[in-house]
C-alpha cells in the first residue's frame, strides 16, 4: 500500500495488549505474574516518557456498555465514561469532541459506517489498559473506539481492518497533534463464560439485550461466576467447559502483526477464531484495527514485550509495541 503519513503525525506509536479482569483477583505462578506486570510497567514508563497528545483506543465490550437492543459493529465515544465493572473507574474519559466528530465524518466518508455515542459506557476493555498503561482513564486525551467482538454476528475481520486504515488516514491528514499513541485492547486466545444468544435461558437473553446499569448485586453475581471459572482453571478443573488457550495460534498472530502481514487478517474467518481463539478470541479485531491504523501511516517496526498463556486469567496474555519508521 502507499504510505500516507505526513510530518505532523509521524511520531506515532502503538501498544496492543491482552486484558483480563482476573488480574486483580486471581494470581498465577509468581514468576509469571511478575513478568506480566513488569511488562505492563515497562510500557507504562514508555507511555509517560512519550507523553502522547492523543490516544486512539480500539477495544471491545463485554455486555457492560453495548447490548443487543442496538449493537453497532463499531462506535466512537464522543463522550464516554467508565462503566465501573470489575472495580475500574466510572470517571469520564477526556475525549476531544471536535477531533472525535471530525474522525466520524472522515471515516464515514472513507466507506466505513462508524457509529457514535454521546453516552458511551466504556468497560474494562477500555479502562484496564488505560489504568495499566496511562495510570488513569483521563490522564491523556483519548478517542475510544468500540469494536464488537462479543455479540454475533460480529463485523468481519476485514471490516475491522478497513476501520483501522481509515483511522490511520485521518491521523495522517490531521495536523492538530504530533504525538499519537494507538492502543489495541483484547485478543488473543481466551474462552471466558460469555453467554451467547440462542443458547441461554430467556432471562439471560434479556440481560444480553438490555442489561445496562445493573444493580451492584447483579454485577457482583455475574463477576463471581467468572471468578469461579478462573479459580477452577487455576486448580486444573473445568477445562472441558472452555476452549484451551492456544499459544501456537497466539504467537503466530503476534508474528504476523510484527511482520506487517496484514493480508493474513483480511482473510481471517470467524470459524478460525472460534476454533483457536474461543469466544474471547474475537477481540483480535481490536488489534487488527490498531495495526491497520499504524500500517496506513507507513512502515513500522515492532517487538513482542511479553507472552504467556495464563489459565488463571483465562487469557493468552500478550503485549506488543511498535512505532512508525517513516
Amino acid at each position: 500500500m502507499t504510505p500516507v503519513a505526513s510530518p505532523a503525525t509521524r511520531n506515532v506509536r502503538l501498544i496492543c495488549a491482552s486484558h483480563s479482569p482476573m488480574m486483580e483477583f486471581i494470581h498465577p505462578d509468581p514468576a509469571v505474574e511478575r513478568a506480566a506486570r513488569g511488562a505492563f510497567a515497562d510500557l507504562a514508563r514508555e507511555v509517560a516518557d512519550f507523553a502522547p497528545q492523543l490516544i486512539v483506543l480500539f477495544a471491545p465490550d463485554h455486555f457492560n456498555g453495548f447490548f443487543y437492543d442496538l449493537m453497532p459493529p463499531f462506535c466512537l465515544g464522543i463522550r464516554a465514561r467508565g462503566a465501573g465493572d470489575w472495580d475500574y473507574s466510572t470517571d469520564p474519559l477526556d475525549v476531544p469532541e471536535d477531533v472525535a466528530l471530525d474522525l466520524v465524518r472522515f471515516v464515514q466518508d472513507q466507506g466505513v459506517d462508524l457509529a457514535y455515542s454521546y453516552r458511551m459506557q466504556a468497560d474494562h476493555g477500555f479502562t484496564q489498559p488505560l489504568a495499566l498503561l496511562a495510570g488513569d482513564v483521563a490522564r491523556y486525551p483519548v478517542l475510544p473506539i468500540f469494536v464488537n467482538g462479543a455479540a454475533h454476528p460480529a463485523p468481519p475481520v476485514h471490516r475491522a481492518m478497513a476501520l483501522g486504515r481509515a483511522v490511520g488516514r485521518f491521523l495522517a491528514q490531521d495536523g492538530r497533534v504530533e504525538r499519537v499513541l494507538i492502543l489495541g485492547s483484547g485478543g488473543l486466545s481466551h474462552d471466558p463464560p460469555t453467554p451467547q444468544m440462542g443458547k441461554v435461558p430467556p432471562e439471560v437473553e434479556e440481560f444480553l439485550i438490555a442489561g445496562r446499569n445493573p444493580t451492584a448485586e447483579a454485577r457482583a453475581r455475574r463477576q463471581a461466576n467468572v471468578l469461579s471459572k478462573g479459580a477452577a482453571l487455576a486448580r486444573g478443573e473445568g477445562k472441558g467447559e472452555t476452549l484451551p488457550l492456544d499459544p501456537e495460534w497466539d504467537r503466530g498472530l503476534i508474528a504476523d502483526f510484527l511482520a506487517a502481514r496484514m493480508d493474513r487478517f483480511g482473510a481471517m474467518t470467524d470459524a478460525e477464531i472460534f476454533a483457536h481463539g474461543g469466544r474471547g478470541g474475537h477481540e483480535i479485531r481490536a488489534w487488527v484495527a490498531a495495526f491497520a491504523a499504524l500500517d496506513a501511516l507507513g512502515p513500522y517496526r515492532g517487538q513482542e514485550r511479553f507472552y504467556h498463556p495464563i489459565d488463571e486469567w483465562i487469557a493468552g496474555m500478550g503485549l506488543v509495541s511498535a512505532a512508525c519508521t517513516a
